[in-house]
């Protein structure tokens, strides 16, 4: 999975298999899973879900990091996902 930030422990990373979804980032601690936390990066930021159990106080903190860098993540998943 590739990783495109780490912040306060988290990492915020690409799930391989996700490409025929729309943009999107997954945020956990430790080995990528799938009941990592789910953020939508499109014409808005949208927490898809807390599945993580992201404390708020952290969670605001990644929102912004991800927001702050939408135009990054945009173009490196059609990077990764060659589309």
């Amino acid at each position: 999975m590739p990783t495109l930030f780490k912040i306060l422990g988290y990492y915020i990373y690409f799930w391989s298999g996700d490409g025929n979804e729309p943009v999107h980032v997954h945020v956990g601690k430790g080995v990528p899973s799938e009941n990592d936390t789910k953020i939508w990066v499109g014409d808005k930021i949208e927490l898809v879900h807390n599945k993580g159990h992201i404390p708020d106080k952290d969670l605001l903190k990644i929102l912004r990091l991800v927001s702050q860098n939408k135009l990054r993540i945009i173009k490196a998943w059609h990077v990764h996902f060659k589309k």
